[in-house]
């Protein structure tokens, strides 16, 4: 079965109709040029003239005018409360790492450093399986470019150290200068 048409253009909002739905992770909204297949298996190639963060779109115009929806895949998270939570948004954000932020929790992308330093700072912390769709930059255009702060931490028995870092892959480069 050959692909569908090419999607070169972004929807704002839900058209008449939905011809498909794509189901991406937060990585994969930041996109320009890709192939991507439906949930019903039609495969087509997106060629944005730019680098585009998809989250605050609804979806796809194809060539031929129909419409492909995306929607925030499932993927692991840890759900944050406790009686903290300006203090625990800080050292989130210190960081520079993504977070969802909701009335009465933070949401961020599972990783086991965060998680024990929330932890001692108090804070409750669940892992679960939910849609990531974090706050956008403070101008709504780009996403953070997480970087590392250095730190120490064992892995079975034995410790490394991760390096200060501010580097940003190439495409994040091209899409947000500055």
């Amino acid at each position: 079965m050959p692909d569908l048409p090419p999607a070169r253009t972004l929807l704002s909002h839900a058209p008449a109709a939905t011809d498909g739905v794509v189901t991406l992770t937060y990585d994969e909204r930041l996109i320009r040029r890709k192939r991507l297949v439906t949930a019903a298996g039609d495969g087509f190639l997106v060629d944005l003239p730019e680098v585009a963060n998809l989250d605050t779109v609804w979806g796809f115009l194809l060539e031929d005018g129909r419409a492909v929806q995306v929607k925030a895949a499932e993927e692991p998270v840890l759900v944050v409360t406790g009686p903290e939570m300006a203090r625990y948004a800080w050292h989130i954000g210190n960081r520079h790492t993504p977070c969802q932020i909701e009335p009465g929790r933070l949401v961020i992308r599972a990783d086991h450093v965060l998680e024990a330093m929330l932890k001692r700072l108090g804070a409750m912390v669940r892992p679960a399986l939910a849609p990531f769709a974090p706050e956008l930059g403070a101008y709504g255009l780009g996403r953070p470019m997480g970087h590392d702060h250095g730190h120490d931490h064992g892995h079975d028995g034995h410790h490394h150290h991760h390096g200060h870092h501010h580097g940003q892959p190439a495409s994040a480069a091209k899409a947000f200068p500055g």
